[in-house]
């Protein structure tokens, strides 16, 4: 459990989502219950806490408003692994799709690379400092002492047996040896101090790398071994010697290359993957989207894909708990948080079959997005659109500076557009400023150093193009 979700309130969690999200308030409380409620069941007794299972939530509403963003800093916020699916991509199993676990493996491989993140930067000040003697050997080796050539042994019959004595050795403190030894430490010293002052960042050294080769033979079809829980290509490998070659490079690779290879050796990687399927278990959460393209009753189509209710069908029996099998070990997906999502404007929620329809509880309606919350999402959010927009221009020296008026005008012409055409939501801003500044990201540095953006400015570029409806279509 995350000091995150130990210190964070439902309150504070809304207010974390605000600062990335505008709007959507109910939407909000329900993912920011369903978060608290993970740390109070982890409170509770252990009989009790198997008994608890989360409240699965199925969002409701139409495209660009929000309902990926929020499950996606919602997972962030709690350092949890997730993943987003389509549900429309199991329609195809049987011909060119997945099976449906495939989406609990897929958020296993999500919740190792979470978690050996996290190791890594535990250990990176030790793996950065163990590359940095890496270096330092590289560029001034170490002195090795020499052998003694072996005398021949007194006894005849004891070099006819293989008795040979063992070579001795120079003694450490030998001349020879503790001079090397000492010229060696003076020069590692002054080269210490100079990567240190990054001088050498671009000498060139040798170094071993792990040769990178083909993915091997891939079992084509439906049926993958490697998603039925068998790895062939880990077991390989660790049947054969890893292949390595040299490469030379600059020391500021060289660095980076071998703090990785230390950061490796010093994270375990069975308490990775130990400690990745304990969070995926307990504190995963699995974003399906597109629900609303499989809310149908048997007999409500035809055509020769599998049947949308055979779908539902085959999702239900993971969002009600059971085991998937993976190529880690078997996953249980009680407590996994699901969270669904669609627009449903031809189909509704009682078109999903009863069972399913009962795992998700939480229902809740996101708001279609109007004029006054487009003006906030372009510039409230961190990192807001055009803040975006103001610093990658400001990397080629032109200042752009977005006028109130600007923005206004903005904002209403991206609320007609979604009014007279189809209504994709925040997505048409990004559809707007890029056609606006479409000029602006081509000329730039060559002739303007510095841009207003204001509503005449605005209604000079894209005004005509809002208002054909039949150019909007195609151009917005």
């Amino acid at each position: 459990m995350t000091n995150s979700l130990q210190t964070l309130t439902p309150r504070q969690i809304v207010a974390e989502l605000d600062k990335y999200i505008v709007g959507q308030d109910a939407a909000k409380r329900a993912v920011a219950v369903a978060l608290r409620n993970r740390y109070r069941r982890s409170q509770l007794p252990a009989e009790m806490r198997e008994d608890v299972v989360p409240k699965n939530i199925l969002m409701i509403g139409s495209t660009g408003v929000g309902k990926t963003e929020i499950a996606r800093r919602l997972a962030s916020l709690a350092g949890a692994p997730m993943i987003k699916v389509e549900a429309t991509k199991f329609t195809e199993v049987g011909y060119v799709g997945r099976d449906v676990d495939s989406m609990i493996r897929d958020l296993v491989d999500v919740g190792i690379a979470l978690v050996e993140k996290e190791k890594t930067e535990a250990v990176k000040e030790r793996a950065q400092q163990l590359a940095q003697d890496r270096v330092l050997d590289l560029l001034v080796p170490q002195p090795k002492r020499r052998k003694a050539k072996p005398q021949m042994p007194n006894n005849p019959f004891a070099a006819m047996m293989g008795m040979q004595p063992e070579e001795e050795e120079d003694d450490d403190n030998s001349s020879t040896f503790s001079e090397q030894k000492e010229q060696a430490q003076r020069l590692r010293g002054r080269m210490k101090e100079k990567l240190a002052n990054g001088e050498l960042e671009d000498t060139e050294v040798e170094i071993e790398v792990e040769e990178t080769r083909g993915g091997g033979a891939q079992v084509l079809g439906p049926f993958n071994m490697g998603e039925a829980g068998f790895d062939m290509k880990n077991a390989l490998s660790n049947l054969m010697p890893k292949s390595t070659k040299k490469r030379k490079v600059k020391i500021s690779e060289a660095r980076r290359v071998l703090t990785e290879q230390e950061a490796a050796k010093l994270i375990d990687r069975d308490a990775v993957v130990s400690e990745a399927l304990e969070r995926v278990q307990q504190n995963g959460i699995l974003f399906i989207d597109e629900m609303d393209k499989i809310a149908s009753r048997e007999g409500a189509g035809g055509g020769a894909q599998v049947s949308r209710e055979g779908v539902q069908r085959d999702i239900l029996p993971i969002v009600e708990g059971s085991s998937v099998n993976t190529k880690h070990g078997h996953v249980r997906t009680d407590h996994i948080l699901f969270i669904a999502a669609g627009a449903f404007h031809v189909s509704k929620p009682s078109d999903l079959i009863p069972e399913l329809q009962g795992r998700f509880p939480i229902r809740v309606e996101l708001e279609n997005l109007t004029e006054a919350d487009f003006r906030r999402i372009l510039t409230e959010p961190r990192n807001a659109l055009l803040n975006q927009y103001v610093a990658l221009l400001q990397a080629d020296g032109v200042e752009v500076e977005f006028d109130e008026s600007g923005i206004a005008e903005i904002a209403r012409l991206a609320q007609q557009v979604n009014d007279t055409t189809e209504n994709i939501g925040a997505r048409r801003l990004h559809t707007i400023v890029e056609k606006l500044l479409e000029e602006v990201l081509f000329q730039a540095p060559d002739v303007q150093d510095r841009v207003l953006v204001d509503a005449e400015y605005v209604r000079e570029k894209i005004g005509a193009l809002a208002q054909d409806e039949d150019l909007s279509r195609y151009i917005l």
